[in-house]
């Protein structure tokens, strides 16, 4: 899945190197554009890593422009609803899953690269943007902690919807989040995904100690 702000930032490039006409006043969509363009032409399909991941859809293209911010209220709406409607749920119904499974994928960060293998292991390489387990000393911070993520919340239905739809596709709540669309990208499974609920949610999980 393209990063938005890739694109935000070589259009930034583009215009600074002139590549646009330095008189000319261009607008944010067409430095998008112009950036898109550029990656066209310098990227190469290689392995895992497909050109294809250049082809944005509807949440990408308005998440593009402007970082998302002018995307008109109902517009907005629309999509999130939409987005919500694409979940997928595991064939036994079942959203909480093995928490011990759910632990080794928010600790695996390889899949879909370019230098991995199309049969190995995938992950959701959790901790590389949250706090989860109090065990773990490195993690990133570039969304908030889950630790207790569980014990603060419960398992309401609600909550382990919610829980579950957004691994499943954050778009769904959060417009232009800069969550990976776990479920939505086939990052990972359905079952992998509530494994993932089980991290979160289960009593036993090191996450809710």
């Amino acid at each position: 899945m393209m990063n938005r702000k890739i694109v935000i930032g070589l259009s930034a490039v583009l215009i600074t190197a002139g590549l646009i006409g330095c008189a000319t006043t261009i607008s944010d969509k067409e430095a998008a554009a112009k950036a898109i363009e550029v990656m066209r032409a310098s990227f190469a399909s290689k392995g895992m890593a497909s050109i294809d991941r250049l082809n944005q859809d509807e949440v990408q293209r308005e998440c593009t422009v402007d970082a998302g911010k002018n995307i008109a209220p109902e517009k907005a709406e629309r999509i999130r609803a939409a987005q919500l409607a694409a979940v997928q749920r595991p064939a036994s119904g079942k959203l909480i899953g093995d928490w011990k499974a759910g632990e080794k994928l928010a600790q695996e960060g390889r899949g879909l690269q370019f230098s991995d293998a199309a049969d190995g292991p995938k992950g959701g390489n959790c901790y590389a943007c949250h706090q989860m387990t109090p065990q773990e000393i490195s993690y990133g911070n570039l969304g908030p902690s889950l630790y207790q993520y569980g014990k603060l919340r419960g398992q309401s239905k609600e909550i382990v919807d919610y829980t579950y739809n957004k691994i499943f596709n954050a778009e769904a709540y959060n417009l232009c989040s800069n969550m990976p669309r776990f479920g939505h990208a086939k990052i990972l499974s359905s079952e992998q995904i509530a494994d993932l609920v089980g991290l979160l949610l289960d009593p036993a999980s090191p996450v809710n100690q």
